[in-house]
């Protein structure tokens, strides 16, 4: 019985055969792991001159092994454009580091054709320090340079794909609100529409237009979600703002109608609905009184010509398109010389003003009211250029949707949009 505490010696002749092979076999796999390698392998001196090249590598480019040991330098294997790198970085730094890796060159196949390879390059040292030879590795990056440039043209698709989509989604945005202002004869008149994304459609929205001699409607408005649906119902509230204030010369009226046909449109599914103010201007003497009715929308701002600035309130107004049965508040003010009235969303006031100290801080109804204050006594176009630079000031910060739009009697007369 043996004892399985100690190994047995090879003492049989199979025994000796059997570590005779092995050895052979190591001694034959370190030269064929050499020659035929997934990766190319070539020495040089320390001039670049080629002094041993393996099989895998002499196969990508198609030379024999006469053709390159002893006969090319390692630069010869290069595009111009490779050799020129090779000499003015590559080389310079491995001598300074003694090692590289990860270089993406190109060699050049005795056919001409050009092979996409990493280099990765050691400098070999003899037992005094000094440098011997230069052992390079090459790996083949045809796979990886046909990856990269199908990922290439991939990304290049989707770059243009976006492109067609912002092109159509920004002809969508400009088809929901009024080229241009109507032309109210001793009124000056502006807006600015700020769009958070290019790649949404999104639900602000303003107009204004005649009802009839010395009368004119305007609204302003937010509608919730952004997208297609967002343009779809922005679409149906202008039309029926529209149509309401022709039959019916009572601005809450126009939001009762207003209410009725989004609730009807959007109860049963994905319920929508809008923050609005309408109004009627109607001339009166040298001025003209405005009558404005809210639905749930951020009060409008009245800049005085004399200085200073409120808000007209209007409190009790619902949103419109939540409730079948909905309560719309008015009030009425008189632009006198001066006067600017100023009508907004709530991404500007919901705009974040800091990022690191409180990212919740929001511009706020109070910041605005003081900035219109140090604004008034200032005309439409003033204002509006003033919201501009005010909302680009806000950076990221801004990341909604925003609409100003402001009608006034200037001291001098005169139209903008």
């Amino acid at each position: 019985m043996s004892d399985t505490g100690q190994e047995r010696e090879p003492s049989e002749p199979g025994d000796r055969r059997q570590q005779a092979t092995f050895g052979e076999l190591l001694e034959d796999s370190a030269e064929d792991l050499y020659e035929n390698a997934p990766c190319g392998y070539l020495s040089t001196l320390l001039d670049g001159q080629i002094a041993k090249v393996n099989t895998t590598l002499l196969k990508w480019l198609g030379y024999r092994r006469d053709e390159l040991v002893g006969r090319r330098s390692f630069s010869d294997l290069l595009t111009i454009g490779g050799r020129i790198y090779h000499e003015t970085h590559f080389a310079p730094l491995l001598s300074m580091q003694g090692e590289i890796g990860g270089v993406a060159l190109e060699l050049r196949a005795a056919d001409g054709t050009r092979l996409p390879v990493l280099i990765t390059s050691t400098v070999k040292k003899g037992a005094d320090g000094q440098p011997l030879l230069i052992r390079t590795t090459v790996f083949d990056a045809r796979d990886r340079r046909a990856y990269e440039q199908e990922l290439l043209r991939a990304r290049q698709e989707a770059e243009r794909e976006r492109e067609r989509l912002q092109e159509v989604l920004s002809i969508l945005q400009r088809s929901l609100l009024p080229p241009s202002l109507t032309n109210v004869p001793g009124l000056q008149t502006a807006a600015h529409y700020h769009i958070a994304s290019a790649d949404q459609v999104g639900g602000d929205f303003y107009d204004l237009f005649p009802l009839g001699p010395d009368r004119w409607g305007f609204f302003l408005g937010d509608v919730s979600g952004k997208g297609a649906e967002a343009a779809n119902i922005t679409s149906l509230i202008r039309h029926t703002l529209r149509e309401a204030a022709v039959h019916d010369s009572d601005p809450v009226g126009v939001l009762h109608r207003l209410n009725t046909a989004v609730h009807a449109q959007y109860r049963s599914h994905d319920p929508r609905y809008c923050t609005v103010i309408f109004g009627v201007l109607t001339r009166d003497g040298d001025g003209f009184t405005v009558t404005l009715a809210s639905g749930g929308h951020p009060p409008a701002l009245l800049l005085r010509g004399d200085g200073g600035a409120a808000y007209l309130h209007t409190p009790g107004g619902l949103l419109v398109g939540i409730m079948a049965e909905a309560s719309f508040t008015a009030a009425t003010v008189r632009l006198a010389l001066g006067d600017t009235l100023m009508l907004y969303t709530d991404g500007l006031t919901e705009a974040r003003t800091s990022r690191e100290a409180d990212p919740m801080s929001l511009y706020g109804e109070q910041s605005l009211l003081d900035f219109a204050t140090g604004l008034a006594p200032a005309d439409a176009a003033t204002v509006i250029t003033a919201v501009r630079q005010l909302l680009a000031g806000f950076g990221e910060g801004l990341d909604d949707d925003a609409a100003v739009m402001a009608l006034s009697m200037p001291f001098s007369g005169g139209h903008a949009t």
